[in-house]
């Protein structure tokens, strides 16, 4: 096989543009994620309340999960992307406007309490339709030789997106407050509104345009449970992440039990992010391709294992060092999820898969967001994380005994079969 090439994707043009917008969108969206964090523990110093935002953000988007992903494969993914951009900047603006000093002033604390989970709501809808639009339109902009490559540095730059929209959130809270920290989000969006238009319109390459609703959905669900590979993958990752959901419990770290201020609770929020861009950058070098599923369980149970010793941790470095290597471990597991999805899902069905995909592990992140959350209220804060960690370890294990042909599982072939075909 020949020499693999660590900047193949970045030869083109407009994926260079693409990642561009990813990354300020990325940043706006998970700065704003943090300052409602903040703004809501602070209104309510209660860890339940943090579980609701995920719970508020889990609703509509597995609801309209599927029928998002159909609506996407029927339609031009450029212009379905700006739509979805759109609507993210009313609803950035929206919070904006409810952070006022004259709204604290007017409102009660559980009027503005309930507006912003409104406003998670419906970005919720929104992210229902983000996923398949971005995973689509990544591969109508380079060949299919390119994907995995391309997989890489789009989730790399997702992943420095998330390393800095949440550091910065953590220092703006503290320099210029929740309100301007707010509108700072709404411009950054304004700005990947901006940078989708330099992005040309996509051809449409599913042939069964028209296709009923109910038989397109039906498609795609029976596609990914038929495809080991992308079922065990998918499966695997929404269960530890659902269990290994700490990140939700920040505040409660940052303020309660580490006492670190906004401006720690901002390194902690980025740490994991840190320690998953440097693996996703490594990555591109080194490809993870060969034993990818003895590597994903690997990575997975190493997961487990930084989460509980992050719930035990009552120093701060040594709590940011678990959640880096949190990162770094999921960082493992995002590459080769991605990678599995990429070099397995046929072009006119990646909407509908990726929709699933964002079922069984982009909403798992808010459904774990609730997990902790509960079980925090129910446990303590400390005891729900370990226990989160411990159903992770859990997880991996018992996955790696009964699942032999996963725990085999090499793409070398697939990578070796797109070579040929681009």
């Amino acid at each position: 096989m020949s020499k693999k090439d660590p900047y193949a994707a970045l030869r083109f043009k407009e994926f260079n543009i693409f990642l561009l917008l990813r990354f300020v969108l990325v940043f706006a969206w998970s700065m704003q994620f943090i300052v409602i964090e903040w703004q809501v523990y602070s209104l309510t110093k209660d860890p339940l309340s943090l579980g609701i935002i995920g719970l508020m953000e889990i609703i509509p988007a597995l609801s309209m999960a599927l029928f998002a992903g159909h609506i996407v494969d029927q339609n031009e993914k450029r212009d379905l992307f700006l739509w979805c951009i759109g609507l993210f900047s009313l609803i950035s603006l929206g919070l904006f406007f409810l952070s006022q000093d004259s709204i604290a002033e007017t409102w009660s604390k559980n009027a503005i309490l309930y507006a912003i989970y409104a406003f998670v709501f419906f970005g919720g809808l929104l992210r229902a339709f983000f996923g398949p639009t971005i995973f689509s339109l990544v591969a109508l902009i380079v060949p299919k030789k390119a994907y995995p490559n391309a997989a890489t540095w789009s989730s790399s730059t997702w992943q420095m997106a998330s390393i800095l929209g949440p550091a910065v959130a953590g220092f703006t809270i503290n320099w210029i407050g929740v309100h301007w920290s707010l509108c700072v989000v709404f411009v950054l969006v304004c700005v990947s509104f901006v940078l989708a238009l330099l992005i040309s319109k996509k051809p449409i390459l599913n042939p069964k345009i028209g296709e009923p609703v109910l038989q397109s959905l039906k498609e795609g669900v029976q596609f990914v449970f038929k495809t080991r590979a992308i079922l065990g993958a998918l499966s695997l990752d929404m269960i530890a992440v659902l269990f290994g959901g700490a990140v939700a419990l920040l505040p409660v770290f940052a303020q309660d039990i580490l006492k670190v201020g906004s401006e720690g609770f901002g390194i902690l929020r980025a740490a994991p992010a840190v320690g998953a861009f440097l693996t996703m950058l490594t990555t591109a070098y080194i490809p993870i391709s060969k034993k990818a599923g003895l590597k994903l369980l690997a990575a997975v149970f190493g997961f487990g294992l930084t989460i509980i010793a992050f719930g035990l941790s009552t120093v701060f470095w040594i709590s940011v060092a678990a959640l880096f290597l949190s990162g770094v471990f999921d960082g493992v597991s995002m590459v080769i999820r991605q990678t599995i999805l990429q070099l397995k899902t046929p072009d006119n069905m990646r909407g509908r898969v990726s929709s699933v995909n964002s079922m069984f592990v982009g909403s798992s992140n808010e459904l774990g967001a609730f997990e902790s959350g509960v079980t925090a209220k129910l446990m303590g804060t400390v005891t729900a994380v370990v226990f989160g960690g411990t159903m992770t370890l859990i997880t991996a294990l018992t996955t790696a005994v009964v699942s032999p042909s996963f725990r085999s599982l090499d793409l070398e072939e697939d990578l070796a079969k797109h070579e040929k075909s681009s």
